[in-house]
């Protein structure tokens, strides 16, 4: 790993939360803490992958083989800063700027609240009773809200409110999802996060897949009360149960009793297509998270995640052979070397 992130994090580090890990752990296995601790410094230099990785991915019942597969917080910056040309990330990192660029892999109305485009905003308020406001930075649903025309004395009275977070926020009409996905939850749009690379040839490719799934909120997001669950990328069956932040496990859905697992999604192919169009139209982000929602006519983009994360993919009850998900970029990275030949 650069010694630049490992001083980085060095100093930035939560010594009480790496503590508390560290005393976790030891309840755990019975290991001493001071061992725990060494072993942790040596994953983070050798696999960049700090004492919540560790934890994580419970990296102290690896084999170095073992922990050598996962994708660790270290990994994925390096991987972000390879592919990302960081003068160009905000063009995914920006909704109101990504929703511009893609629009049409959107499949639906949205518009921007200046300040200043005050009866373009009436005129989509006049059309979309019921909508989503979202603020154009964030991440992990932090922010949006479902909002009802009703809900307030006039358009005019609405449209006052939302200009007050002007000119960070966007509208965006509801997004009516499959009948097939809206069975297991219909309270979200349930998502697919499929992360592509683009390589220097061009070449998309398919990295993994993951399905995201609301339980009790409007938002699917796994840190906002959603559930994930592991996909095959060339079939687009779930693989596995779905799992929530508390580690409860679901084969059906706690609300609807809808499987989850073995669900195979409508049009998959059209969605592998979609994200592999999608990725070529900023070259300069080769490796994006695509948020995918599927509707009656077709798969759709909600967002593009210009930094795709790396937890969710490989946590440990979805991985009992103790593999990560770095084999997957090494093969990417192999095939891009005999393309370059």
């Amino acid at each position: 790993m650069k010694i630049s992130y490992l001083l980085q994090r060095v100093l930035n580090m939560n010594y009480r939360a790496m503590l508390d890990k560290i005393g976790s752990i030891h309840r755990k296995t019975g290991r001493s803490r001071l061992a725990i601790f060494w072993d942790m410094r040596a994953c983070a230099v050798k696999y960049g992958a700090g004492y919540m990785d560790y934890d994580l991915f419970e990296m102290y019942s690896l084999t170095p083989e073992q922990r050598d597969t996962y994708l660790t917080r270290g990994r994925n910056n390096e991987l972000v800063a390879r592919y990302n040309d960081r003068a160009h990330m905000d063009e995914l990192g920006d909704k109101i700027k990504f929703n511009a660029k893609f629009t049409p892999f959107l499949r639906r109305d949205w518009v921007p609240v200046t300040g200043e485009n005050r009866e373009e905003v009436l005129a989509f308020l006049a059309h979309h009773p019921v909508f989503m406001a979202k603020p154009s930075q964030g991440s992990c649903g932090w922010g949006i809200e479902k909002v009802n025309r009703e809900d307030y004395p006039s358009p005019e009275v609405l449209y006052e409110h939302l200009a007050q977070r002007a000119p960070l926020l966007e509208l965006e009409e509801v997004i009516v999802q499959h009948p097939a996905v809206a069975a297991i939850y219909p309270g979200a749009i349930n998502t697919v996060r499929m992360v592509t690379i683009r390589g220097k040839s061009g070449a998309v490719y398919l990295v993994t897949a993951m399905f995201r799934i609301g339980n009790g909120k409007f938002v699917d997001n796994f840190n906002s009360g959603g559930m994930v669950a592991p996909m095959d990328p060339d079939t687009g069956t779930v693989i596995d149960r779905a799992l929530d932040k508390q580690k409860n496990l679901y084969v059906n859905h706690p609300a609807t009793g809808a499987p989850i697992q073995g669900f195979t999604f409508p049009d998959w192919d059209r969605a592998v297509a979609l994200v592999k169009e999608a990725a070529q139209v900023v070259p300069e982000v080769g490796y994006v998270g695509w948020d995918v929602c599927f509707t009656p006519e077709g798969p759709c983009l909600v967002e593009g995640n210009q930094f795709p994360g790396h937890d969710i993919y490989q946590l440990p009850v979805h991985t009992p052979d103790k593999i990560g998900i770095m084999p997957r970029f090494r093969a990417i990275g192999a095939a891009e070397a005999e393309l370059e030949q």
